[in-house]
């Protein structure tokens, strides 16, 4: 068995960016990632790594920090939340206007449920057009 779990932001952003790629059908299809900073590097704060848009409208911001990833979701924010903790992640509101929703994803396995999260808000989204 394997005891190296994928922790850095920076990795885990280049997975979850892999992730939202690699499937052209279904409500991923529809995603697109923009404004990428290749030179992006993790701060404790979190640093700007991509936006997510769909179709051409930003859905969610994805921040780098040393241990982890932080995706800001902008759009579907209590989709976000719910798809979130039924995933297992650690969600929490911002409060902001308008408001957000912050899911946290510690490692290369919480990659694959944060990926169900922009499923979620897509088809959220879908619903209410």
């Amino acid at each position: 068995m394997v005891d190296d779990r994928t922790t850095d932001g920076r990795r885990l952003a280049e997975l979850l960016s892999s992730e939202l790629h690699g499937r052209e059908a279904g409500p991923l299809g529809r995603l697109a990632v923009i404004d990428a900073d290749l030179d992006a590097e993790p701060t404790a704060d979190g640093t700007f790594v991509y936006a997510v848009a769909l179709d051409g409208d930003r859905v969610a911001s994805v921040y780098a920090q040393p241990d982890r990833l932080r995706v800001e979701f902008e759009r579907g924010v209590d989709a976000a939340a719910r798809a979130g903790d039924a995933a297992d992640l650690r969600v929490r509101p911002k409060a902001v206007e308008p408001p957000r929703t912050l899911v946290f994803v510690a490692d290369g396995a919480a990659v694959k449920r944060a990926t169900d999260v922009f499923v979620a808000v897509v088809e959220t989204l879908e619903a209410t057009d």
